[in-house]
């Protein structure tokens, strides 16, 4: 259990890592996302601006609390995660009902609409948040160095692959091939399917007129 655990931490260390430096560092990122916490419609406007603040720096507490390797510190760390989570899922669930097309932003840049994947995605995170705190008891076992090494290294690669998710699937999304048209100037159309050919005949008839 102390394997699964550790991998949850850096998983969710990482999201919420670059979830906040996806916020803070970057022209206009902070407004690009008050504007979609704005376009959820849940909060009056004089809030929107706080709590647009208020996310990242949460975010980025928290992933130093899973980072801490003092067991009260990352236990918090991991139900003030879970509870995040549940608050990000909530947040979404009008977005759906209504079919409105507010771009995520949860790591800055993406502008991938909410909807139901980002819904799964926090559900998902805040379940492994919720079992990890639960087995994470004074009781639980421990493993060796290198088994913590493993964990942390398969916490961190999925940390990377939920943060990238997004943005992968809006890039196969938009590259798919579009279909060929030959537009050279010299290429005639093709004549119609029962269209009759001028034979041999009208155009002796042609040459003589014009003669």
């Amino acid at each position: 259990m102390h394997c699964l655990v550790v991998c949850v931490r850096a998983l969710l260390g990482a999201v919420f890592l670059a979830s906040s430096i996806g916020k803070l560092v970057g022209r206009n990122r902070l407004t690009s996302f008050a504007q979609s916490v704005e376009g959820l419609g849940l909060l009056p406007a004089w809030l929107v601006r706080p709590v647009a603040l208020a996310v990242p720096v949460v975010e980025l507490a928290d992933a130093a609390l899973l980072a801490m390797p003092v067991r009260v510190l990352w236990s918090a760390g991991l139900l003030v995660a879970t509870g995040l989570l549940l608050v990000f899922a909530i947040g979404i669930v009008p977005a759906l009902r209504h079919g409105a097309r507010v771009p995520c932003r949860c790591f800055g840049g993406s502008t991938a609409p909410l909807g139901a994947r980002q819904l799964a995605r926090n559900l998902l995170l805040a379940a492994a948040a919720l079992a990890a705190a639960a087995v994470s008891g004074p009781g639980a076992s421990t493993t060796g160095t290198v088994g913590t090494a493993l964990a942390v290294a398969a916490g961190l690669l999925l940390g990377v692959l939920v943060v990238v998710l997004d943005d992968l699937i809006e890039l196969f999304r938009t590259t798919r091939p579009e279909e060929v048209v030959d537009v050279r100037p010299d290429s005639a159309p093709a004549p119609r399917r029962g269209a009759l050919r001028p034979g041999p005949a009208a155009h002796s008839r042609s040459d003589q007129a014009a003669a």
